[in-house]
Protein backbone atom coordinates (compact mmCIF):
# COMPACT_ATOMS: atom_id res chain seq x y z
CA UNK A 1 0.00 0.00 0.00
CA UNK A 2 2.92 2.38 0.69
CA UNK A 3 5.44 3.22 -1.82
CA UNK A 4 9.10 1.71 -1.18
CA UNK A 5 11.89 3.79 1.27
CA UNK A 6 14.34 5.60 -0.63
CA UNK A 7 16.54 7.09 1.25
CA UNK A 8 18.08 6.56 5.19
CA UNK A 9 19.44 9.09 7.60
CA UNK A 10 19.85 8.25 11.26
CA UNK A 11 18.05 10.58 13.10
CA UNK A 12 18.59 13.42 15.51
CA UNK A 13 16.95 15.21 17.70
CA UNK A 14 14.35 17.07 16.03
CA UNK A 15 10.79 18.91 16.29
CA UNK A 16 7.48 19.10 13.74
CA UNK A 17 5.48 21.86 12.76
CA UNK A 18 2.47 21.41 9.96
CA UNK A 19 3.92 17.33 9.28
CA UNK A 20 3.08 14.37 8.73
CA UNK A 21 5.15 11.45 10.09
CA UNK A 22 4.38 7.79 9.36
CA UNK A 23 5.45 4.59 10.99
CA UNK A 24 5.63 0.88 10.67
CA UNK A 25 4.15 -0.71 13.88
CA UNK A 26 5.63 -4.28 13.77
CA UNK A 27 2.74 -6.32 16.19
CA UNK A 28 4.68 -9.27 18.32
CA UNK A 29 1.00 -10.72 18.82
CA UNK A 30 -2.22 -10.56 17.67
CA UNK A 31 -6.04 -9.78 18.01
CA UNK A 32 -9.47 -8.81 17.89
CA UNK A 33 -8.21 -4.87 18.09
CA UNK A 34 -5.68 -2.64 19.02
CA UNK A 35 -4.78 0.66 20.04
CA UNK A 36 -2.25 2.88 20.17
CA UNK A 37 0.04 4.49 23.26
CA UNK A 38 1.26 8.13 22.60
CA UNK A 39 3.47 9.41 24.83
CA UNK A 40 5.44 13.26 25.07
CA UNK A 41 7.14 12.00 28.20
CA UNK A 42 9.90 14.34 27.48
CA UNK A 43 8.34 16.70 25.51
CA UNK A 44 8.77 20.59 26.93
CA UNK A 45 5.47 21.79 24.97
CA UNK A 46 1.87 20.45 24.84
CA UNK A 47 1.57 17.92 21.56
CA UNK A 48 -0.95 18.35 19.08
CA UNK A 49 -2.12 15.78 17.26
CA UNK A 50 -4.71 16.81 14.83
CA UNK A 51 -5.51 13.86 13.14
CA UNK A 52 -4.44 10.06 12.60
CA UNK A 53 -4.78 7.00 10.74
CA UNK A 54 -4.05 3.25 10.92
CA UNK A 55 -3.72 1.04 8.32
CA UNK A 56 -3.59 -2.52 8.68
CA UNK A 57 -3.22 -3.83 4.86
CA UNK A 58 -4.98 -2.37 2.47
CA UNK A 59 -7.67 -1.74 5.46
CA UNK A 60 -7.64 1.90 7.42
CA UNK A 61 -9.14 3.93 9.80
CA UNK A 62 -9.19 6.98 11.94
CA UNK A 63 -7.47 7.15 15.41
CA UNK A 64 -9.69 8.75 17.91
CA UNK A 65 -9.24 9.29 21.52
CA UNK A 66 -12.29 9.61 23.52
CA UNK A 67 -13.99 9.85 20.50
CA UNK A 68 -12.70 12.94 19.15
CA UNK A 69 -10.01 12.59 16.37
CA UNK A 70 -7.63 15.52 17.46
CA UNK A 71 -5.73 15.08 20.37
CA UNK A 72 -3.61 17.31 22.77
CA UNK A 73 -0.90 15.43 24.97
CA UNK A 74 0.76 17.49 27.65
CA UNK A 75 4.31 17.82 28.71
CA UNK A 76 5.77 14.89 30.22
CA UNK A 77 2.48 12.87 29.86
CA UNK A 78 0.83 9.79 27.50
CA UNK A 79 -2.30 9.45 25.86
CA UNK A 80 -4.13 6.08 24.87
CA UNK A 81 -6.24 5.94 21.45
CA UNK A 82 -9.59 4.55 21.29
CA UNK A 83 -9.82 0.54 20.36
CA UNK A 84 -9.21 0.22 16.75
CA UNK A 85 -11.58 -2.66 15.59
CA UNK A 86 -9.42 -3.79 13.11
CA UNK A 87 -7.69 -7.85 13.70
CA UNK A 88 -4.25 -8.13 13.79
CA UNK A 89 -2.40 -11.10 13.34
CA UNK A 90 1.38 -11.67 14.87
CA UNK A 91 3.91 -10.43 12.43
CA UNK A 92 1.16 -7.63 11.15
CA UNK A 93 2.57 -4.32 10.45
CA UNK A 94 -0.03 -1.46 11.43
CA UNK A 95 0.75 1.41 9.83
CA UNK A 96 0.16 4.74 11.90
CA UNK A 97 0.23 8.58 10.31
CA UNK A 98 -0.04 11.54 12.38
CA UNK A 99 -0.27 15.20 11.55
CA UNK A 100 1.31 17.60 13.90
CA UNK A 101 -0.24 21.06 12.73
CA UNK A 102 1.78 23.11 15.63
CA UNK A 103 5.39 23.83 16.70
CA UNK A 104 6.26 20.37 18.68
CA UNK A 105 9.49 21.00 20.53
CA UNK A 106 11.98 18.45 20.39
CA UNK A 107 9.93 15.13 19.48
CA UNK A 108 10.25 12.24 22.42
CA UNK A 109 11.49 9.16 20.52
CA UNK A 110 13.74 6.35 19.95
CA UNK A 111 16.63 6.48 17.68
CA UNK A 112 17.70 3.20 16.35
CA UNK A 113 14.74 0.95 16.25
CA UNK A 114 15.61 -1.00 13.25
CA UNK A 115 12.40 0.76 11.74
CA UNK A 116 11.53 3.94 9.18
CA UNK A 117 9.85 6.95 10.05
CA UNK A 118 8.88 8.75 6.42
CA UNK A 119 7.90 12.57 6.89
CA UNK A 120 6.48 15.18 4.73
CA UNK A 121 4.69 18.82 4.58
CA UNK A 122 1.03 19.11 5.21
CA UNK A 123 -1.66 16.87 6.54
CA UNK A 124 -1.21 13.48 4.74
CA UNK A 125 -2.47 10.87 7.01
CA UNK A 126 -4.83 9.13 4.57
CA UNK A 127 -2.71 10.03 1.95
CA UNK A 128 -1.19 6.12 0.33
CA UNK A 129 2.08 7.56 -0.88
CA UNK A 130 4.22 10.42 1.19
CA UNK A 131 5.64 11.50 -2.00
CA UNK A 132 9.03 13.16 -1.53
CA UNK A 133 8.86 12.11 2.14
CA UNK A 134 12.13 12.43 4.06
CA UNK A 135 12.97 9.19 5.61
CA UNK A 136 15.14 8.76 8.94
CA UNK A 137 15.86 5.55 11.17
CA UNK A 138 13.41 6.47 14.16
CA UNK A 139 10.05 6.43 16.04
CA UNK A 140 8.39 9.50 16.98
CA UNK A 141 5.98 9.76 20.17
CA UNK A 142 4.91 6.38 20.16
CA UNK A 143 5.32 3.86 23.33
CA UNK A 144 3.16 0.95 22.45
CA UNK A 145 0.70 -0.97 21.12
CA UNK A 146 -1.91 -2.94 22.94
CA UNK A 147 -3.93 -5.61 21.47
CA UNK A 148 -7.24 -7.41 22.46
CA UNK A 149 -6.13 -11.32 23.46
CA UNK A 150 -7.38 -14.10 24.97
CA UNK A 151 -7.24 -13.31 28.81
CA UNK A 152 -5.09 -16.69 29.17
CA UNK A 153 -2.41 -14.94 26.73
CA UNK A 154 1.12 -14.95 28.74
CA UNK A 155 3.37 -12.25 27.59
CA UNK A 156 7.09 -11.66 28.39
CA UNK A 157 8.87 -8.05 28.19
CA UNK A 158 12.56 -8.19 26.64
CA UNK A 159 14.15 -5.44 28.71
CA UNK A 160 17.48 -4.15 27.75
CA UNK A 161 19.63 -2.36 25.04
CA UNK A 162 20.70 -2.13 21.30
CA UNK A 163 20.85 -5.97 20.99
CA UNK A 164 17.20 -6.08 21.82
CA UNK A 165 16.08 -2.64 19.63
CA UNK A 166 17.73 -4.18 16.92
CA UNK A 167 20.85 -2.07 15.53
CA UNK A 168 23.23 -3.49 13.35
CA UNK A 169 20.22 -5.69 11.92
CA UNK A 170 18.23 -5.04 8.51
CA UNK A 171 16.44 -1.72 8.48
CA UNK A 172 12.79 -2.54 8.13
CA UNK A 173 13.19 -6.29 7.83
CA UNK A 174 11.93 -7.33 11.63
CA UNK A 175 15.07 -8.98 11.89
CA UNK A 176 15.76 -7.76 15.79
CA UNK A 177 16.71 -10.82 18.12
CA UNK A 178 12.66 -10.56 19.77
CA UNK A 179 11.34 -10.63 16.44
CA UNK A 180 13.29 -14.22 15.66
CA UNK A 181 11.96 -15.24 19.61
CA UNK A 182 8.52 -14.18 18.59
CA UNK A 183 8.90 -16.45 15.12
CA UNK A 184 9.84 -19.39 18.31
CA UNK A 185 7.15 -18.68 19.79
CA UNK A 186 3.85 -21.15 19.48
CA UNK A 187 1.79 -19.10 22.53
CA UNK A 188 2.09 -15.82 23.72
CA UNK A 189 4.52 -13.00 22.77
CA UNK A 190 7.94 -10.98 24.14
CA UNK A 191 7.25 -6.98 24.31
CA UNK A 192 10.58 -5.18 22.76
CA UNK A 193 11.51 -3.23 25.19
CA UNK A 194 15.11 -2.38 24.36
CA UNK A 195 16.62 0.87 23.97
CA UNK A 196 20.03 1.78 22.03
CA UNK A 197 22.39 3.11 24.68
CA UNK A 198 20.28 1.64 27.73
CA UNK A 199 22.39 1.34 30.72
CA UNK A 200 21.38 -0.65 33.84
CA UNK A 201 22.89 1.81 36.43
CA UNK A 202 23.33 5.55 34.72
CA UNK A 203 21.00 7.81 33.00
CA UNK A 204 21.55 8.87 29.57
CA UNK A 205 20.07 7.39 25.98
CA UNK A 206 16.81 7.21 28.40
CA UNK A 207 16.16 6.26 31.85
CA UNK A 208 18.56 3.84 33.36
CA UNK A 209 17.06 0.61 33.76
CA UNK A 210 16.34 0.62 37.78
CA UNK A 211 14.39 3.95 36.87
CA UNK A 212 12.42 2.83 34.03
CA UNK A 213 11.27 -0.90 34.98
CA UNK A 214 7.95 0.14 36.43
CA UNK A 215 6.83 2.06 33.33
CA UNK A 216 8.01 -0.17 30.91
CA UNK A 217 7.93 -4.27 32.51
CA UNK A 218 5.68 -4.00 34.81
CA UNK A 219 2.90 -1.65 33.34
CA UNK A 220 3.13 -4.22 30.23
CA UNK A 221 -0.62 -5.98 30.51
CA UNK A 222 -0.60 -10.13 31.45
CA UNK A 223 3.21 -9.83 31.82
CA UNK A 224 4.50 -12.98 33.67
CA UNK A 225 8.43 -12.91 32.12
CA UNK A 226 11.02 -11.07 31.55
CA UNK A 227 14.16 -11.19 29.81
CA UNK A 228 17.11 -8.82 30.40
CA UNK A 229 20.53 -7.73 28.78
CA UNK A 230 22.52 -5.13 29.77
CA UNK A 231 26.12 -3.86 30.75
CA UNK A 232 27.77 -3.43 27.20
CA UNK A 233 26.80 0.71 27.26
CA UNK A 234 27.41 0.49 31.40
CA UNK A 235 30.95 -1.01 30.58
CA UNK A 236 31.80 0.58 27.33
CA UNK A 237 30.16 4.06 27.42
CA UNK A 238 32.52 5.91 30.61
CA UNK A 239 35.36 6.28 28.35
CA UNK A 240 33.62 8.04 25.76
CA UNK A 241 32.04 10.22 28.36
CA UNK A 242 34.88 11.02 30.51
CA UNK A 243 33.12 9.23 33.52
CA UNK A 244 34.53 6.68 36.21
CA UNK A 245 34.51 3.12 34.99
CA UNK A 246 31.80 0.80 36.71
CA UNK A 247 32.88 -1.98 38.80
CA UNK A 248 31.81 -5.27 38.81
CA UNK A 249 30.31 -4.92 41.98
CA UNK A 250 28.36 -2.17 41.02
CA UNK A 251 26.73 -4.25 38.29
CA UNK A 252 26.05 -7.02 40.17
CA UNK A 253 23.99 -5.34 42.65
CA UNK A 254 22.58 -3.60 39.53
CA UNK A 255 21.64 -6.66 38.22
CA UNK A 256 20.26 -8.12 41.98
CA UNK A 257 18.13 -5.32 42.67
CA UNK A 258 16.30 -5.51 39.04
CA UNK A 259 15.95 -9.59 40.24
CA UNK A 260 14.36 -8.76 43.38
CA UNK A 261 11.95 -6.05 41.60
CA UNK A 262 10.86 -8.53 39.38
CA UNK A 263 10.73 -11.47 41.87
CA UNK A 264 8.91 -8.67 43.76
CA UNK A 265 5.92 -8.50 40.95
CA UNK A 266 5.57 -12.46 40.86
CA UNK A 267 7.57 -12.13 37.61
CA UNK A 268 10.17 -14.63 36.34
CA UNK A 269 13.78 -13.07 35.50
CA UNK A 270 15.80 -14.67 32.39
CA UNK A 271 19.09 -12.75 32.52
CA UNK A 272 21.36 -12.35 29.74
CA UNK A 273 24.96 -12.72 29.85
CA UNK A 274 26.91 -9.57 28.90
CA UNK A 275 27.55 -9.28 24.94
CA UNK A 276 31.12 -9.67 23.47
CA UNK A 277 32.26 -5.95 22.57
CA UNK A 278 36.19 -5.99 22.16
CA UNK A 279 35.92 -5.24 18.22
CA UNK A 280 34.41 -1.73 19.30
CA UNK A 281 37.56 0.39 19.25
CA UNK A 282 39.99 1.30 22.16
CA UNK A 283 37.57 3.99 24.19
CA UNK A 284 34.61 1.49 24.30
CA UNK A 285 36.48 -1.99 24.43
CA UNK A 286 38.86 -0.95 27.44
CA UNK A 287 41.01 -3.63 29.16
CA UNK A 288 39.27 -3.09 32.32
CA UNK A 289 35.26 -2.94 30.99
CA UNK A 290 36.81 -6.19 29.16
CA UNK A 291 37.54 -8.06 32.17
CA UNK A 292 34.92 -6.83 34.32
CA UNK A 293 32.07 -8.17 31.28
CA UNK A 294 33.75 -11.22 32.16
CA UNK A 295 33.82 -11.38 35.84
CA UNK A 296 29.94 -10.50 35.96
CA UNK A 297 29.27 -13.42 33.06
CA UNK A 298 30.78 -15.99 35.41
CA UNK A 299 28.65 -14.23 38.14
CA UNK A 300 25.58 -14.39 36.13
CA UNK A 301 25.83 -17.82 35.04
CA UNK A 302 26.21 -19.53 38.45
CA UNK A 303 24.30 -17.14 40.40
CA UNK A 304 20.77 -17.96 41.51
CA UNK A 305 19.43 -14.44 41.38
CA UNK A 306 17.54 -15.38 38.27
CA UNK A 307 15.43 -17.94 37.40
CA UNK A 308 17.21 -18.91 34.19
CA UNK A 309 20.54 -17.60 32.28
CA UNK A 310 20.34 -17.22 28.24
CA UNK A 311 24.21 -17.13 27.77
CA UNK A 312 24.43 -14.56 24.89
CA UNK A 313 27.89 -14.08 25.31
CA UNK A 314 29.02 -17.65 24.05
CA UNK A 315 26.19 -18.20 21.45
CA UNK A 316 28.11 -15.41 19.35
CA UNK A 317 31.38 -14.86 20.64
CA UNK A 318 34.47 -15.80 18.38
CA UNK A 319 35.58 -18.84 19.87
CA UNK A 320 39.30 -17.80 19.31
CA UNK A 321 38.58 -14.62 20.65
CA UNK A 322 35.97 -14.82 23.06
CA UNK A 323 36.09 -11.09 23.59
CA UNK A 324 34.77 -10.46 20.55
CA UNK A 325 31.72 -11.13 18.28
CA UNK A 326 31.95 -13.99 15.76
CA UNK A 327 33.31 -12.63 12.65
CA UNK A 328 30.07 -14.39 10.79
CA UNK A 329 27.68 -12.20 13.74
CA UNK A 330 29.15 -9.07 13.76
CA UNK A 331 27.18 -6.28 11.99
CA UNK A 332 30.38 -4.67 11.19
CA UNK A 333 31.06 -2.52 13.99
CA UNK A 334 32.63 -4.80 16.09
CA UNK A 335 29.16 -4.25 18.95
CA UNK A 336 25.90 -5.02 17.31
CA UNK A 337 24.80 -7.96 15.73
CA UNK A 338 23.77 -8.73 11.88
CA UNK A 339 20.62 -10.45 11.05
CA UNK A 340 22.27 -13.77 11.58
CA UNK A 341 23.88 -13.04 15.25
CA UNK A 342 20.58 -11.46 15.96
CA UNK A 343 19.10 -15.18 15.24
CA UNK A 344 21.56 -16.80 17.19
CA UNK A 345 20.71 -14.38 20.51
CA UNK A 346 17.06 -15.67 20.12
CA UNK A 347 18.11 -19.33 19.88
CA UNK A 348 20.23 -18.94 23.22
CA UNK A 349 16.97 -18.58 25.00
CA UNK A 350 15.59 -21.93 25.87
CA UNK A 351 11.93 -21.63 25.43
CA UNK A 352 11.39 -24.06 28.32
CA UNK A 353 12.40 -21.22 30.56
CA UNK A 354 10.47 -19.08 28.47
CA UNK A 355 6.93 -20.92 28.75
CA UNK A 356 5.18 -19.00 26.58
Amino acid sequence: MFSPYEQLQFSEPRGFVDQTIRQVLHLAGGGEAFRVRLTNRYGRTPLTIAAAVVAVGHQQGALTFDGAEQCVIPAGEEAVSDPVGLPVAAGADVVLSLYLPEKTGLATHSHKPAEVARIAGGNHVASPVLAGAEQVEARFYISGVDVLAPPDTAIAVAFGDSWFEGVGTTTSANRRSVDFLNRRLKRGWVVNQGIAGNRLLRDGVGEHALARFDRDVLSIPAVTHVLVHFGINDLGLPGMLGEPPVSADALIQGFDALADRAHGAGLRILAATIGPFAGAGPEISTPQGLATRRKVNDWIRTSDAFDAVFDVARAVADPQAPDHIHPALDSGDGMHLNDRGAAAMADAVDLNDLAL
